[in-house]
């Protein structure tokens, strides 16, 4: 009886250990799971630190002077070139009047005209004696019973040819030519001719033969007119000069192109975005100005509806705030904000709402480029662009990639030279596909623009170019909207502490 409890422990204890086995098990698949889960995160965040290092730009971008007086010298002569090519643009009212459609067919010079159509009717006139003859032996060949009849007869006198031939004015020689050539000088005097048919006699009509039927084109005998005739003729008094118009006036961002102390500094955007190819950026200035004008600019500045209808998401998608080291405004473009399916609907679904955003779009640019730069010498005349990926749409989309395709075609091809620096961060794996995409379209000068970084470096890489108490804090800054304690005139004091260190921190307080 004793034995029996013991067993039942010997059969329980089996249970007992397989249960901690699988509790051990257990745990180390979630130890498992938790440690690959850590690795492919780590893996995810390296692939998108080499992806940011990868498409990197290797040349750091570096703003030139906007002053005339630090150009090199083959700048200053491309500079005074377009500002010549552009009053006599203003002169000629090129830049508001529509583009050539093609280059038209240049015209005859108008001393040829008259001999040109000269020869025309001498031509036709020429012309003419064959289709007669082409006729005359059709009449001739018509009854082919006559010709057999025509040729019965054998004692028909050769005089057949008395069908005569009637010439105004002109000697008898011509009746042995069946055709008479008409000289061109008789064509270009444009004079009447007579053209006389003769039937055959009435004998030959009796024995059904059809001898001949003889049309002769004869010119009627004129005295060629002198050539002093057509001068003496009197010319027609000179009309009225005709006062040239004022020469028109553009302006453009509000600065006028010529005549400004602040034109040259416009001229200069347009010849660095162009190499300084004096006729291309002449182009660039004459397809910007008509852009504008379709587009309705100004008309866009001022209307209130667009502004209206601009809701909390879209200022949280674009918005100004602060500026960088030097002092240019910083953009913020959050991308992310289009993950939600209502807001990409609502701005996305069809074309005409795509088309109001784009428009709302460049408005804000607009606003910011007159309230914000300044075209002044040596002013601040750009701005800095943070362009934040996390959670964006990307390529996945195509009426997302669409907007942004005519957006990023409309800012080359009218706003050059505006953007001091792009800074990109958050930086997706999918993004260098993206960047190879866009990349051919992209000058080296626009390259050396850029900045990339992934999301572990998204924060210290905007501070490498922006003040901590000027970010923003949702991308790691101190700056804060309606902040009663802090403000961006609280310079950030940054200190470096090694590990294994010690460093003393003095922080101001006022007394109260």
């Amino acid at each position: 009886m004793a034995e029996e409890p013991q067993s039942t422990a010997t059969a329980e204890a089996p249970v007992a250990t397989d249960t901690k086995v699988e509790e051990a098990v257990v745990e180390a698949k979630a130890a498992t799971a938790t440690e690959e889960t850590k690795v492919e995160e780590v893996v995810v965040e390296k692939k998108e630190e080499v992806v940011a290092e990868e498409i990197a730009s290797s040349v750091s971008f570096k703003e030139e002077s906007n002053r005339v007086a630090d150009l090199e010298d083959p700048e200053k002569k491309a500079l005074e070139e377009l500002k010549q090519l552009v009053q006599e643009a203003l002169n000629k009212h090129e830049f508001t009047a529509p583009p050539p459609a093609a280059d038209p067919a240049p015209a005859p010079p108008a001393e040829s005209e008259e001999p040109a159509k000269a020869e025309a009717e001498a031509a036709a006139v020429t012309e003419e004696p064959a289709k007669v003859e082409a006729e005359a032996v059709a009449v001739t060949e018509e009854p082919p019973k006559a010709e057999a009849e025509a040729v019965a007869v054998t004692e028909e006198p050769p005089k057949a040819e008395a069908a005569a031939v009637v010439v105004t004015e002109e000697p008898p020689k011509a009746e042995a030519e069946a055709t008479v050539e008409v000289p061109a000088a008789a064509a270009a005097a444009e004079k009447p001719v007579e053209v006389v048919v003769v039937e055959a006699p009435a004998a030959a009509a009796e024995e059904k033969t059809v001898e001949a039927i003889e049309e002769t084109v004869v010119p009627v005998a004129a005295p060629e007119a002198p050539a002093a005739a057509v001068e003496e003729t009197p010319a027609p008094p000179a009309a009225a000069e005709v006062e040239a118009p004022p020469p028109e006036e553009v302006s453009i961002w509000g600065v006028p192109l010529l005549g400004d102390e602040r034109s040259d500094v416009i001229l200069l955007k347009f010849l660095r975005a162009r190499d300084f190819k004096v006729k291309d950026a002449l182009a660039m200035i004459k397809s910007a100005v008509r852009w504008r004008k379709e587009f309705g600019i100004e008309e866009l500045l001022g209307d209130a509806d667009l502004e209206a209808a601009a809701d909390a998401d879209l200022q949280k998608a674009v918005f100004m705030q602060g500026v960088d080291r030097e002092g240019h405004p910083v953009c913020y473009n959050t991308f992310g904000v289009f993950q939600d399916k209502e807001v990409y609907a609502k701005v996305f679904a069809d074309e005409e709402k795509r088309q109001r955003f784009l428009r709302w779009r460049i408005r804000f640019l607009e606003k910011g480029i007159r309230e914000l730069l300044d075209f002044n010498p040596g002013a601040v005349c750009t701005m800095v662009q943070v362009n934040d990926l996390k959670n964006s749409p990307g390529f996945f989309k195509r009426e997302f990639v669409q907007v942004t395709d005519k957006a990023i075609t409309i800012l080359s091809d009218n706003y050059p030279e505006f953007i001091a620096r792009q800074v990109v961060i958050n930086v997706p794996w999918w993004y260098l596909a993206f960047n190879r995409m866009i990349s051919p379209f992209l000058t080296q000068r626009s390259k050396s623009k850029f900045v990339y970084a992934g999301p572990s470096k998204s924060a210290e890489t905007i501070f490498r170019y922006i003040a901590p108490e000027q970010v923003p804090v949702q991308y790691g800054g101190l700056s804060k909207e309606n902040d009663a304690d802090f403000s961006t005139a609280d310079v950030v004091t940054d200190v470096t502490i090694k590990p294994g260190t010690k460093h003393t921190v003095e922080i101001p307080v006022s007394e109260v």
